[in-house]
């Protein structure tokens, strides 16, 4: 259970120095350091943050050294907090609110967020932007007034950040900081694909490319929607034990296919295809082989994965016309984080989600390069960092 009670002084309107994990150069170990967050603007809410944890796509941008990359920058976008403060114009939450941040934005006015066919805010759109939404500035700076760039609207590396309303789920208390924080990006981003996205069919079959934490979740959505077989594909063969905890029925390592490609073996296990596929890891080729893995007419392929900028597939039209197959990307899973995360809060304290075996360390918030370590290792699933 969250604490409502933690320690919020008086700080409205005033800016706070607290401290935070900040990446300097691509690549390089975060600097633990104090730094200014701004009071929120019109829209904007300041929350303190109780718990983060990493994502691989932290990962993925912190080695970035040309644009979307940027320095210095406050990563992180996985996390739950406190409310401090709130800016003007926000009335759908208030100070002492239990929030998840989303990289998201779920406005609730635009076309598309008023739309059950898309969860891709048209009023906010989605951008790897170093500012805030409505404005391209920031909240934060150094103890020097340099300028501290934002990371996916959330830069939760920090006690302190400000995040737009349209960024904010507000919580039931019940669930555990430990546990909600998983709702805010990866394990949201699984689930929801198989529940939303693919909608997947009782009695189906479904194949994950990759076995890391948003892999698993698309598992344990598959598990939930009633899949009869879930097909893990990971070089790394421990995954599948891992796996079975979230319905996993099936294993393959592409470096033991022999003279087979994964999709052959695929489509011979599945009698010509899997129903639904989905690419979990980044790679332009494993959503080629995802494409050839699923079956004519309505196999359904989902991209997941944080590619490299640029990256670019390989199809041929004849192939797209011929087969009948539907490729398509997801954000988020296809969520729509203000009523969708409450719908998985519910079904993780009703015992149906599975959300405490996706945790595989806790640090505390000071360890975070070893954190980062772990993750790029492939020896954590999720870890959670606690502020205090």
């Amino acid at each position: 259970m969250a604490d409502m009670n933690t320690s919020i002084g008086n700080t409205e309107r005033k800016p706070i120095r607290c401290k935070a994990a900040v990446a300097r150069k691509a690549g390089q170990p975060l600097v633990i350091e104090e730094v200014i967050v701004a009071p929120p603007k019109a829209y904007e809410v300041r929350i303190k943050i109780l718990c983060t944890s990493l994502c691989y796509s932290d990962i993925t941008f912190w080695k970035l050294k040309d644009p979307p990359g940027c320095f210095p920058r406050i990563m992180g976008h996985e996390a739950v907090g406190i409310v401090e403060s709130v800016g003007e114009g926000v009335d759908e939450i208030m100070k002492g609110d239990y929030v998840v941040p989303v990289f998201i934005a779920d406005c609730g006015e635009c076309k598309d967020c008023k739309s059950s066919k898309s969860n891709l805010c048209s009023k906010l759109p989605f951008k790897v932007s170093p500012w805030m939404p409505r404005e391209e500035t920031s909240r934060f700076t150094d103890l020097k007034g340099e300028t501290l760039f934002h990371f996916l609207f959330v830069s939760s590396f920090c006690e302190y950040t400000v995040v737009d309303i349209a960024h904010l789920t507000k919580l039931h208390p019940q669930i555990p900081p430990n546990r909600a924080c998983l709702l805010s990006c990866g394990v949201s981003t699984g689930i929801g694909a198989a529940w939303k996205t693919a909608n997947v069919e009782p009695g189906s079959s479904v194949a994950i490319f990759g076995m890391g934490a948003i892999g698993l979740a698309v598992a344990e959505g598959a598990r939930l929607c009633g899949a009869t077989k879930i097909i893990a594909v990971d070089v790394n063969p421990d995954k599948f034990e891992i796996g079975k905890k979230f319905g996993v029925t099936d294993f393959i390592n592409p470096k033991s296919c022999e003279d087979k490609s994964v999709s052959q073996i695929i489509c011979e296990m599945t009698d010509g295809g899997a129903d639904y596929c989905f690419e979990c890891v980044g790679m332009s080729t494993l959503v080629e082989e995802a494409y050839a893995s699923c079956r004519k007419g309505w196999g359904k392929t989902v991209v997941l994965g944080v590619d490299k900028p640029g990256s670019q597939l390989s199809l041929t039209s004849a192939n797209v016309l011929c087969s009948g197959k539907t490729l398509t990307g997801a954000l988020f899973g296809g969520l729509k984080a203000k009523s969708d995360i409450p719908i998985l809060v519910k079904r993780y304290l009703d015992k149906e989600v599975r959300l405490d075996d996706f945790v595989s360390h806790e640090m505390k918030f000071d360890e975070i390069n070893k954190a980062f370590n772990l993750l790029i290792e492939g020896k954590c699933l999720r870890c959670v960092l606690w502020m205090d």
